[in-house]
C-alpha cells in the first residue's frame, strides 16, 4: 500500500514544533496504523472488476432463463386460451341447437292448441253459441298472443346470451 503523504517530512514538522524523535515517529506510526485499519474496512466492502464481471454474468444469465421460462409460460397459457374457446364454441353450438329445438316444439304446441281451439270455436258456431264463440275466439287470442310473447322473450333471452358470450 502507498500513502499518500510524507512521513518523514512529518516526523520532521513535529520536530520542528517542540516533539521528541521518539515521539514524533510514535505519532507517526499510529496514524499510519490507523489510515492501514481505514482502508482495510473500505477493502472489505470494494469488489474487484473481475468479481463485478461475474456477478453481472450471473445476473445476465438468471434474467435469459426467466425470459425463456416466460416465453414458455405464454406459449403454454395461449394454448390452453384457444382450447377453452374451442370448448366455449361446441357449448354454443349445442345451446343453439337447443333453442331452436325448443322454438320448435313450441311452434308445433302453439299450433296443435291453435287448431284445438278453431275446431272448438266451429263447434260452438255449429250450434249457434255466438257469445260463447266470442269470448272463446277472445281467449284463444289472448292465448296465441301470449304464447308469442313468450317465445319472443325466450327468443330475445338466447339471443343475449349468445351475444354476452361472444362479447366476452
Amino acid at each position: 500500500r502507498r500513502l499518500y503523504f510524507d512521513t518523514h517530512a512529518l516526523v520532521c514538522l513535529l520536530e520542528e514544533n517542540g516533539f521528541t524523535t521518539q515521539q514524533s515517529e510514535v505519532i507517526v506510526s499510529a496514524l499510519v496504523k490507523i489510515m492501514n485499519t481505514n482502508l482495510d474496512m473500505i477493502y472489505k466492502d470494494m469488489v474487484t472488476k473481475v468479481q463485478q464481471e461475474i456477478a453481472l454474468q450471473q445476473v445476465m444469465s438468471h434474467i435469459g432463463g426467466v425470459k425463456k421460462d416466460m416465453i414458455i409460460l405464454e406459449k403454454s397459457e395461449f394454448s390452453a386460451l384457444r382450447s377453452e374457446n374451442e370448448k366455449i364454441k361446441l357449448e354454443l353450438q349445442q345451446i343453439k341447437k337447443q333453442v331452436t329445438d325448443e322454438i320448435t316444439k313450441v311452434r308445433a304446441d302453439n299450433k296443435l292448441n291453435l287448431n284445438l281451439e278453431k275446431s272448438r270455436v266451429k263447434e260452438l258456431v255449429s250450434f249457434g253459441y255466438h257469445a260463447q264463440q266470442d269470448r272463446a275466439l277472445t281467449q284463444t287470442d289472448r292465448k296465441i298472443d301470449t304464447e308469442v310473447a313468450d317465445l319472443k322473450t325466450m327468443l330475445e333471452s338466447h339471443k343475449l346470451d349468445n351475444i354476452k358470450y361472444l362479447a366476452g
